[in-house]
C-alpha cells in the first residue's frame, strides 16, 4: 500500500513544515512522533545510525501508523543504495549530504527518479514496498503501475549546502539543483566550519554571512530553504530572513535533556534524607 505523501502536499499547498529528527534505531519512534500530531515528517538521520533494511521497513510502517511520512538522510559514500532502499521501504524524502559539485546533484537525482523518458532518473521497478500487489492497489481509478510512477515522483529531493566549495560556487551548485528539480537545500554549519579548516566557526557570528547568503541565493532560485534548530526560540531570526521549513530538535538531546531534568529533581528531592 502507498502512503500518501503529505509533506510533498503541504509543499505544493505553500505551507510552512516543521520536522524533527532521530538517529535511534528504535522504530517505534515514528509512530511516536506521529502520534503527537505536532510534526509534518520525521527525519532519520541515518548518517549517524546503526540500521539495516528490515529496520527501514520497520519505521516506515511505523510511521505509516500515524501518518508521519519520512526522510532519510544517509552517509555520501552508499547514499544511492540506500536512499534507494528507504523509498523501497516506503520513506517520503531523502536529504542528500556533502554536495560539492553540479555532479553531485545529478547523481543524487538519478538516485530517487524514475528511469522514464523525460524524467532522467536510474529507478527501475523494485518489487518493494510501493510496487507490491501488482505495484498497487490503493486506487481502482489509478492502474497500479501508474501510483508507483506517481509515488516516485512525490519523492521530497533535499540537499546539504554544508561545504566551502559549495558556498563559494553557489550559483553554479543552485542552478542545476533548480534544473533537476530540488526541493530544498538545508544550511550544515558544522561541516561548513570543518571544510574552512576551523570546526568551531559553527559556533561564532563569523558563520552568517555564509548562511545567510544560503538562504538568500535558494530563495532567489526558487527553492524552499530549511534550517535545522534545537528549539522555537531561534526560529524568528530565519523567518525574517524568509525561512518556512524547519527541523528542530533531536531524539538523544530530547532524551539528555530529560534525563538531566529529572534526574536533577530527585537529586533534590532526596537531598534532605
Amino acid at each position: 500500500m502507498i502512503m500518501d505523501n503529505t509533506f510533498r502536499t503541504k509543499l505544493r499547498e505553500g505551507k510552512p513544515t516543521v520536522g524533527t529528527h532521530f538517529m535511534s534505531s528504535d522504530p517505534d519512534l515514528p509512530e511516536i512522533i506521529g502520534d503527537t500530531a505536532l510534526y509534518d515528517y520525521g527525519e532519520f538521520g541515518a548518517e549517524y545510525s546503526v540500521f539495516d533494511m528490515q529496520l527501514l521497513y520497520h519505521m516506515a510502517r511505523s510511521g505509516q501508523c500515524s501518518n508521519l511520512p519520512l526522510m532519510i538522510k544517509p552517509d555520501q559514500k552508499s547514499e544511492s543504495f540506500w536512499a534507494q532502499a528507504a523509498l523501497g521501504a516506503g520513506f517520503k524524502a531523502v536529504l542528500f549530504t556533502d554536495i560539492r559539485t553540479p555532479d553531485d546533484i545529478i547523481r543524487c537525482h538519478q538516485a530517487i527518479r524514475p528511469d522514464m523518458p523525460g524524467d532522467e532518473g536510474h529507478m527501475g521497478v523494485k518489487l518493494r514496498r510501493p510496487a507490491l500487489s501488482g505495484y498497487s492497489d490503493k486506487n481502482p481509478d489509478v492502474k497500479g503501475s501508474q501510483a508507483y510512477v506517481d509515488d516516485l515522483k512525490s519523492i521530497v529531493f533535499l540537499i546539504m549546502i554544508e561545504k566551502n566549495v559549495a558556498v563559494e560556487n553557489i550559483d553554479e551548485i543552485l542552478s542545476t539543483a533548480k534544473e533537476y528539480g530540488v526541493d530544498m537545500t538545508q544550511w550544515g554549519p558544522a561541516d561548513y566550519g570543518f571544510s574552512r579548516g576551523n570546526p568551531d566557526l559553527m559556533h561564532t557570528s563569523e558563520i552568517r554571512p555564509a548562511e545567510e547568503l544560503v538562504i538568500r541565493k535558494s530563495i532567489e532560485y526558487g527553492i524552499h530553504p530549511r534550517i535545522e534548530m534545537g528549539g522555537p526560540e531561534s526560529a524568528k531570526r530565519y523567518i525574517d530572513l524568509g525561512v518556512r521549513h524547519f527541523c528542530v530538535g533531536w531524539d538523544r538531546f530530547f532524551y539528555k535533556s530529560s534525563l538531566i531534568e529529572v534526574g536533577e529533581g530527585m537529586q533534590k528531592v532526596l537531598e534532605p534524607l
